[in-house]
């Protein structure tokens, strides 16, 4: 299994909320139908505000799909909705999942 996680800081609360809802509501949903196998959204404790979304994909070629053939046209989305000038800001992250268990996890 393969993790990819995006963080993004926030200067303004509302607006994380916002992020929050639209990824609810809809960001979460295309990313499945490229190739996501479950997501959680994660809003960490402390300021600024910082939320974690964190998708899982079968393996590093499912991954290297999903960015060549969605990521693209998924990121111009969220960036028209949420442009950086917003007072946002991205960090990605990926990597292979060693362990994992728990409801609805596999072992890695």
């Amino acid at each position: 299994m393969f993790s990819y996680t995006v963080a993004c800081t926030f200067d303004d609360p509302a607006v994380a909320d916002e992020w929050i809802a639209w990824l609810r509501d809809e960001h979460i949903a295309d990313v499945y139908a490229a190739g996501a196998l479950d997501a959680e959204v994660i809003r960490l404790d402390g300021t600024p505000v910082r939320c974690e979304v964190r998708y899982h994909f079968a393996s590093r070629e499912a991954f290297a799909a999903y960015e060549r053939d969605h990521a693209p046209r998924l990121r111009e989305e969220g960036l028209k909705r949420f442009p950086l000038q917003r007072g946002l800001t991205y960090d990605r992250r990926t990597g292979e999942v060693c362990v994992a268990r728990g409801t609805g996890l596999r072992d890695a």
